[in-house]
């Protein structure tokens, strides 16, 4: 954790743990974590170095996740949809007076980053979707070993889920960006005694599974967007990130070489830039429009 203090934010009928880094009078970024995860898997070096972009970032729990609200026991029918986490990040938008952000989301969180700029468009003034997919089952395929590994019948202790980290790792990870499994480790260590819920990790998946292709509405779209995807992701194909791009107009694609499902720190200088550089065009096209206005 960075040592700014989480924030709780009442959005509807569930309250989301927020942290901020960074200077208020920035552009603010929002940063959207993928299934299960927290937002410290957003690591602190990594929203650091937004901030030293001139960036204000906003890292939160989806509910369900972290600190953020858990449901409880899960029920026979889906709970949610990925439309009710769209909503609630665009109210933590509302909520914390940021009128609107440059959405970031990786996995889940990109679909729910998708989501966002497609329902709550005022909310949204850039798009990048990171190892994400459009919805449509043709494309972003997992492989077999990937399949396995997400819907492993979850661990009951604290042991089996940084043993189950370091094989998720080996499977979804980066061929040319290893971590050590020390590191995978403390990293799941880290996750868990922060909050551990695999009743809540399956209402996300069921949200993401029941939630419709949304190929046809991202074409609508127009927003300056970036879709970022490793070439050797496992868990969603490269296929995914292509698609996406190809269905928001305009969107710049950037795919990453011997890269997995993550974000390793050795891309971090790239990626740093390229959300930098897609701000700074999305509030200079905010400029021009206002202008012009």
């Amino acid at each position: 954790m960075t040592s700014e203090d989480v924030q709780r934010v009442r959005v509807g009928a569930v309250e989301l743990a927020a942290t901020t880094t960074g200077d208020p009078a920035d552009p603010p970024v929002l940063l959207v974590a993928g299934l299960g995860a927290q937002l410290i898997s957003w690591d602190d070096g990594f929203c650091r170095a937004l901030a030293d972009r001139g960036l204000y970032v906003v890292r939160f729990d989806n509910r369900d996740a972290g600190l953020s609200t858990h449901l409880g026991e899960s029920p026979a029918e889906p709970a949610y949809a990925l439309s009710d986490l769209a909503g609630d990040a665009a109210g933590l938008v509302d909520e914390l007076g940021l009128g609107s952000v440059h959405v970031v989301g990786a996995s889940m969180g990109g679909m729910i980053a998708q989501l966002v700029a497609i329902e709550h468009p005022d909310r949204v003034r850039s798009l990048t979707s990171i190892m994400s997919t459009t919805g449509d089952p043709t494309v972003g395929e997992a492989s077999q070993a990937a399949i396995a590994a997400l819907t492993a019948p979850p661990a009951l202790t604290r042991e089996a889920v940084l043993d189950g980290a370091v094989v998720a790792n080996r499977i979804m990870g980066s061929p040319d960006h290893p971590m050590a499994a020390d590191e995978v480790r403390a990293r799941a260590g880290r996750a868990f005694d922060r909050a551990y819920d695999p009743v809540g990790f399956g209402r996300q998946l069921q949200a993401c599974l029941t939630t419709p292709d949304r190929t046809e509405a991202l074409c609508r779209l127009d927003l300056p967007t970036l879709v970022i995807h490793g070439a050797a992701d496992t868990l969603i194909g490269v296929s995914g990130g292509r698609a996406t791009a190809a269905a928001v107009p305009g969107a710049e694609l950037l795919v990453l070489d011997g890269v997995g499902h993550e974000v390793p720190e050795g891309v971090w200088p790239l990626v740093v830039d390229r959300i930098a550089a897609l701000v700074a065009r999305a509030e200079e096209r905010s400029t021009v429009g206002r202008a012009s206005g």
